[in-house]
């Protein structure tokens, strides 16, 4: 009978297990010794969290208390009515959260010059942005909650805001963060070649304006979060709509202070991210620790609204370029400047300078220029923080680009293909490294032209175009040639000291029964990289599809750096493909030592083993199997079955794999609405090996209709003060099916060298493009009418105030804050 002691759960030790030291293994090792693991005391003492015991607590939901205001100071937060509300189980401020949580800060090793703030999950003193947590109510429903959270009363006092990233930049600002001693988070110049020279010398130099509107990423599933402790092994368990669950394992244990191993986080299913959930969320953190607080498990669900208030925002960014260009309309130089803004913090643990430096670097990168420069001022604001978008500031470069050479084009009186054709880098001058030092094994630039001029039916759609706007009829052309930074390796985020993997594993085994069990270190949100992964497999190993399970999005399984930057199949297939190859060689020895023959002799076909030569069935590939699992007594002595293999891959480029494409945009404009109708758009995309083309085209198209939403519908506005006029979906405009046009897709195809499959990746070539490419064809819609458009979106009122028909308002120029002119529309 078990003593008194151990059934009030008291302080008796466990038995030793064992008191032998076994030889293999050093003193301090716990092989031999008495240990008594958390587990087994829970056991012991019948306090488990897993029994039976009905007073045991149940999940319990958050509701955020989130700052009504752009930028406050928080003088103190009454709670005594919402603790006394029904079903409140406990309010949490950011003075709770501190007790056992740290702070985020950005730090980036290899740019010290970037200036971040501390940010607590839940704000503490000061906010820098509408819908920053200052409080969370526990309850044990979320309607409960969120009742509860209404009756907190939070003295402010109101501070004042600053949105416009200009007017942040300019002296006597409104400090975003006092302790900061500025807005400006960070300022970078790229320079390489005499710009000056080449501007002086061009016959041709064109100048234009782009204001590119701040955008939200709407994914079709919002972020949420279960956060599970269990103080008796201080372990945490989370199941989480995220990117990345490997990263958030690293995050969660090193915030809440607990062992890595003791954290698992999982992201299964994820509905659509677009870069949003990469990042680390204060209110997703402070779940974490309120689970720690309270011991039990946390639910926090961000409804729509909240998702505008608290979701990374994207893109906003005010810029002035200019190109030079030669009699024969060969570019000789480009000059960008950009101003960023990116929100009341740099985004945890990234940073929000991705946009403005892809921005910035990737210029021209498609093109043989001669001179480059690049001027980049990043802003704090009081808005939402920014963070990654599909594509990543590669959208901006792309459209400033690609419409200062239509420009160059018309000023010149060349077309604006041929200009293209003209400037590409060709196939001898790779590998490159750009102007702005972006590296380049292997372009399909000319070839991507040749078909998209040849799908489109080039000439005829000028000639109709010409015929058309005789009658009146206003239609539009544009082309957009874009680059794709895919699969970032080691160079991207190991410089800066940030705990972002560029490696995937693969595990897989054979089952008894002859199907494949498979991990990968990817994870998936909707593109159906697990079904390409799935394929690969299949296909190495010589077996059904379906008898190959895939599994991913687990931090508890094979290691990896999830699903951002069309990296799955580039990375993750690598490894998987290199794993099924060891597996199937494993397979393959078992099989040959049973039919005493040779490996090289036998083959797997459709779950059979058979010779090579004549293709002659010899075994099943599930009898293999068996014996390997159940019945080794048939093999030699010498054979150890082994049906598992592990596999990483690590991509060995600085820091990219380039895939390349180009897209054109054929659009009507009606002068006297303003209305845009889309009336076709196309793509040529060299992604290399195409494993399933179903799923790449789908992503091709989903991209293009988010650039086009980009482009036509989105923007976030915010007023002066920082509040958010477009904070629902009745407000922010994304694309619908009945506005989009057919969208035709053609491949080219490069292999992407250094690989065993030759895959690049596609998950952004679509956005990358689409914008430039609208943009292209409004203007050239627009240019019988001397006009042109510089203000994303295009909405009506945007064209009409181009066409003179609506007052055109002052605009501020980015290089030249004190100049006024009216031509930004």
């Amino acid at each position: 009978m078990p003593s008194r002691a151990c059934l009030r759960g008291g302080s008796r030790r466990e038995p030793a297990i064992a008191s032998a030291r076994h030889p293999a293994f050093p003193a301090g090792s716990p092989v031999g010794e008495g240990v008594a693991r958390p587990s087994a005391l829970r056991l012991a003492s019948g306090r488990g969290r897993y029994t039976d015991d009905q007073t045991l607590p149940r999940m319990v939901h958050l509701a955020f208390v989130r700052s009504p205001m752009a930028h406050a100071r928080i003088r103190g937060i009454d709670i005594a009515a919402a603790l006394a509300f029904p079903g409140v189980v406990r309010v949490v401020t950011g003075a709770d959260i501190a007790t056992v949580c740290k702070p985020m800060q950005v730090t980036l090793a290899h740019l010290p010059q970037h200036v971040s703030a501390e940010q607590w999950p839940i704000a503490i003193a000061e906010i820098a942005f509408q819908g920053e947590p200052v409080a969370a109510v526990v309850a044990r429903s979320r309607r409960e909650a969120e009742d509860a959270a209404e009756l907190v009363a939070v003295d402010w006092e109101e501070l004042p805001a600053v949105v416009d990233p200009i007017a942040a930049l300019a002296a006597g600002s409104p400090m975003v963060h006092s302790s900061l001693g500025s807005n400006l988070a960070f300022s970078a110049r790229f320079e390489n070649g005499e710009v000056d020279r080449a501007f002086a010398a061009a016959a041709a130099v064109v100048e234009h304006r782009f204001d590119f509107g701040r955008v939200a990423c709407v994914a079709l599933e919002s972020r949420a979060i279960i956060a599970d402790y269990d103080p008796t092994e201080r372990s945490l368990l989370v199941r989480q709509s995220h990117q990345s669950p490997h990263l958030m394992q690293t995050m969660f244990a090193r915030h809440l202070g607990l062992a890595e191993h003791r954290v698992r986080v999982i992201a299964g299913d994820v509905g659509g991210a677009f870069g949003s959930k990469l990042h680390v969320y204060g209110d997703e953190i402070a779940t974490a620790a309120i689970a720690v607080l309270l011991g039990r498990p946390v639910k926090f669900t961000a409804d729509r609204l909240e998702a505008f208030q608290s979701d990374a925002q994207a893109r906003e960014f005010l810029a002035t370029g200019r190109l030079a260009a030669d009699r024969d309309g060969r570019i000789l130089a480009i000059d960008v400047d950009l101003v960023s803004g990116i929100g009341g913090y740099s985004i945890y643990p990234r940073s929000s300078l991705g946009d403005g430096l892809q921005a910035a670097t990737f210029l021209g990168a498609a093109y043989d220029i001669a001179a480059f420069r690049s001027q980049l001022r990043v802003a704090y604001q009081n808005k939402v923080p920014s963070g990654a978008l599909r594509g990543v500031g590669q959208p901006i470069s792309c459209s400033i680009v690609e419409q200062l050479i239509d420009l160059a084009a018309g000023a010149l009186d060349i077309d604006p293909a041929e200009m293209r054709r003209r400037n590409y880098l060709r196939q001898g001058q790779f590998p490159a490294t750009s102007k702005g030092g972006l590296k380049m094994t292997e372009l399909s630039l000319v070839p991507c032209l040749d078909r998209i001029l040849e799908l489109m039916d080039y000439r005829c759609l000028r000639q109709q175009q010409s015929e058309l706007r005789e009658a009146g009829i206003h239609r539009g052309i544009g082309f957009a040639t874009f680059l794709e930074q895919t699969a970032p390796g080691a160079g991207l985020y190991g410089p800066g000291g940030l705990p972002i993997t560029s490696q995937d594993s693969c595990i897989i085994r054979f089952e008894p029964s002859g199907t494949v069990r498979c991990e990968i270190g990817c994870s998936d949100q909707g593109q159906g990289t697990l079904t390409g992964i799935a394929q690969i497999v299949a296909a190495t190993l010589g077996i059904p599809l379906d008898d190959v399970a895939v599994s991913a999005g687990d931090s508890a399984g094979a290691q990896g750096g999830g699903a951002w930057a069309s990296r799955g199949l580039a990375i993750s297939g690598e490894a998987a493909h290199a794993a099924a190859r060891q597996l199937r060689r494993n397979l393959l020895t078992v099989a040959a030592a049973v039919l005493q023959g040779n490996l090289e002799d036998l083959d797997i076909r459709d779950r059979l083993i058979v010779d090579v030569a004549d293709g002659r069935e010899r075994l099943s590939l599930a009898r293999v199997c068996e014996i390997a699992y159940y019945c080794q007594d048939l093999l030699p002595p010498e054979v150890t079955p082994e049906l598992s293999a592990t596999s990483h891959f690590t991509p060995r480029t600085d820091p990219y794999f380039i895939a390349n494409g180009i897209q054109a945009c054929h659009l009507e404009i009606d002068a006297e609405t303003g209305w845009i109708k889309l009336l076709d758009h196309w793509i040529v995309d060299d992604c290399g090996h195409v494993i399933n083309p179903l799923l790449v085209d789908d992503q091709l198209r989903g991209g293009i209709v988010q650039g086009l939403g980009a482009a036509l519908f989105e923007r976030c506005v915010y007023d002066e003060q920082g509040q958010q006029l477009t904070a629902t979906m009745a407000d922010y405009l994304v694309p619908m099916a009945a506005e989009m046009p057919d969208i035709t897709i053609a491949h080219v195809l490069t292999p992407q060298p250094g690989t065993a499959l030759g895959i690049k990746g596609v998950g952004e070539a679509g956005t990358i493009g689409a914008t430039a490419a609208v943009w292209c064809a409004v203007n050239d819609a627009l240019r019988p009418f001397g006009v042109r458009v510089g203000r994303q979106p295009f909405s009506p009122e945007v064209i009409l105030t181009a066409l003179g028909v609506i007052p055109t308002p002052p605009v501020v120029d980015p290089v030249n804050p004190n100049d006024e002119e009216g031509d930004m529309q």
